[in-house]
């Protein structure tokens, strides 16, 4: 129990280490918020608080890194549901907030939570203005691209390098190359890797850690375990074991290759389709 603590004790360090790392790149190369609204449309009849609008709310508090921008605006957005604001302001609010990252499934459940503590009607008023901001793009965006919406890495390129060891198509993204390499591997739905083993004559092993969808990983002669974000296996070196997508959704892990030494990936039959339904 103990090293099992002390093992994601260490990799919520690394994770952190990595989401600190990703963020100060972020923030360093992310593009400014800008507001001319104020001035254009108010700039002459009420010039300080077309000011206040574009130079201090926007200008200074949506630039705020504090807290992150996708972050920020759905807290506007549920701010203005619940003072029943169901205009222009709520719908450009409710576009900046899918412009950063808030997907369809995500807005729905953040305004019928804000139902039940605002009123229902405000929660109706605002659902009619998000159907048309999330409407806009349905038809244009693919399986794959609405799926990368809902994780927070990068799903990458296809996997080719190791392509004959999966059944069906998956992608894989670097998120570290350097002290610990760890990588984002998505899987198709009913896409999964070969059983194989990580030797190793000491240390070695990996960490798989879920991050979108629903997935399985599997042990030689154990029954499979469901995967889920959040989810953490510690997988032994030497240990035959395969992992992927559940047969009706996509996923995400991060694998984390733990050092060792004598270290080889030995990859062996694919898991048969039989087993894989069952």
């Amino acid at each position: 129990m103990l090293k099992r603590l002390f093992v994601l004790g260490l990799m919520v360090f690394v994770l952190q280490s990595t989401f600190v790392c990703a963020k100060n790149c972020e923030d360093k190369n992310m593009k400014k918020i800008t507001q001319t609204a104020g001035r254009e449309q108010l700039g002459t009849f009420a010039p300080d608080f077309a000011r206040f609008n574009d130079d201090i709310l926007f200008g200074e508090n949506w630039n705020n890194q504090d807290i992150d921008v996708k972050t920020r605006s759905i807290i506007t957005v549920v701010s203005l549901i619940s003072q029943g604001i169901t205009d222009s302001s709520l719908k450009f609010h409710l576009q900046n907030a899918k412009n950063h990252g808030v997907n369809k499934e995500e807005i729905a459940a953040i305004i019928t939570n804000t139902a039940f503590y605002s009123g229902w009607p405000k929660a109706w008023a605002a659902f009619n203005f998000a159907k048309e901001v999330w409407a806009e793009n349905d038809n244009t965006l693919d399986e794959k691209e609405k799926y990368a919406s809902t994780i927070m890495f990068p799903i990458g390129e296809p996997n080719s390098a190791y392509a004959k060891y999966f059944t069906g198509q998956s992608y894989i993204a670097p998120i570290s190359t350097s002290q610990v390499k760890m990588y984002n591997v998505t899987f198709e739905p009913k896409c999964r890797n070969n059983w194989h083993i990580h030797k190793a004559k000491t240390g070695g092993g990996q960490i798989l850690i879920a991050i979108g969808g629903r997935g399985y990983y599997q042990e030689w002669g154990k029954k499979p375990v469901e995967m889920r974000p959040g989810d953490v296996v510690n997988i032994p070196a030497n240990t035959k074991h395969w992992h992927g997508a559940a047969p009706d959704s996509w996923f995400s892990h991060i694998a984390v290759e733990v050092e060792g030494n004598g270290v080889e990936n030995v990859w062996l039959e694919p898991v048969d389709d039989k087993l894989y339904v069952k």
